[in-house]
């Protein structure tokens, strides 16, 4: 039995109709590079998160980018961040002048841990983007202390949690803007690329609406220097669609989740995903921690098990990040989990039996037998 990672064809095909209608729409509009369909989407996706505004943007990295211009982050400033997760959160930091400043990973949740982070602020750090991994939220209420207490701007690098919550609040909602990918893989993902930010600033999404259109503050009035950002009408359209179905495919997620939880319990040398408290994870992902990486990974994909790894080396070991210095033994936990990470199938649309499939050669992979 085969079982891919991701299908997004089987994601497809029952709304194959209504996005067809969709695309259609657009294309007999003619507004293609923002337009009525981004306005309509923006205006659902911020009533989705619980915030006044959302501002789509080109793609989830430019979302977290622009945010940091908006605020006024630039040369001199520090970014607090973690090592563990996709470098688009630091490509956003490096291109507005600002310093990226790493601190550890809880060691269950594999978001940033709170106590690490009080140790990384200096004089100079100007935000902290938290990230809010594999689907599930950071552990937000000591990092918005942290932040207040030094007047900081809180960015939620919510890229892979669309729909998660924290004890009971919509990520997105809960530092000063919450910053979203559309990139096709993801929870809600677009059939291209595409992104947004959600704040409950207005002054903010205003002025990240200039930024993202070339600086315009009205047709041929530059205010400020931007950039060309805009979502594109089809994404837009698109998305809204996808958007009445992701409560429902997160929960099938959450379904899957259990399935896995309890086939996998009792492992000794599997760690499965941990739920912090007060916190509804979307399993974007579902990695769990095993010590033989790559000999799980060839005996699941011998069994026709699609397998990732997310991610195989922290962010500040890779080769594009060394002129800031760090070296290994810097992040220890996020150095572990990055040589044990592995990520199993993970899409709305598994059936038990895709999981039960998964579960047995995992656990003949770790040497428990067929047993369920």
């Amino acid at each position: 039995m085969r079982v891919p990672f991701i299908d997004l064809e089987l994601q497809h095909a029952p709304l194959r109709k209504e996005l067809l209608q969709a695309i259609g729409d657009v294309i007999d509009a003619g507004t293609f590079a923002g337009g009525p369909f981004v306005e309509r989407f923006e205006r659902e996706f911020a009533a989705y998160c619980d915030v006044g505004f959302a501002v789509g943007v080109g793609s989830g990295t430019e979302a977290l980018w622009l945010t940091l211009l908006a605020m006024g982050i630039g040369p001199g400033d520090e970014v607090v961040t973690v090592p563990m997760g996709f470098p688009a959160t630091v490509e956003a930091i490096h291109f507005t002048g600002a310093k990226p400043v790493f601190v550890d990973i809880d060691q269950r949740t594999y978001t940033m841990d709170p106590t690490a982070l009080e140790q990384g602020l200096t004089s100079r750090t100007k935000a902290i983007i938290p990230v809010h991994l594999f689907g599930q939220s950071a552990d937000m209420d000591p990092i918005l202390e942290i932040s207040r207490k030094r007047g900081l701007r809180v960015i939620e690098d919510a890229a892979q949690a669309h729909g998660a919550r924290y004890k009971g609040r919509r990520v997105g909602s809960l530092g000063d803007a919450g910053c979203f990918s559309f990139y096709p893989g993801k929870n809600l993902g677009a059939l291209g690329e595409g992104g947004a930010v959600v704040t409950t600033d207005e002054a903010l999404a205003r002025t990240l609406r200039m930024l993202r259109n070339h600086g315009q503050s009205g047709k041929n009035r530059h205010a400020m220097i931007g950039w060309n950002s805009r979502m594109d009408g089809i994404q837009a359209a698109v998305l809204g669609i996808k958007l009445r179905y992701l409560d429902v495919r997160n929960h099938q997620r959450r379904q899957c989740a259990r399935r896995y939880d309890r086939g996998f319990a009792g492992l000794p040398d599997l760690i499965a995903p941990y739920v912090g408290d007060g916190r509804r994870h979307v399993f974007h992902i579902y990695a769990v921690r095993v010590t033989d990486r790559r000999r799980v990974i060839s005996e699941l994909e011998a069994k026709g098990i699609g397998c990732g790894v997310h991610y195989p080396t922290p962010i500040h070991l890779q080769p594009a990040y060394r002129t800031l210095g760090y070296r290994r033994g810097d992040f220890p936990v996020a150095e572990q989990c990055a040589e044990e990470f592995v990520s199993l199938p993970m899409f709305p649309e598994m059936t038990p039996r895709h999981s039960a499939h998964v579960i047995a050669a995992v656990r003949m992979a770790c040497g428990m037998g067929l047993t369920v």
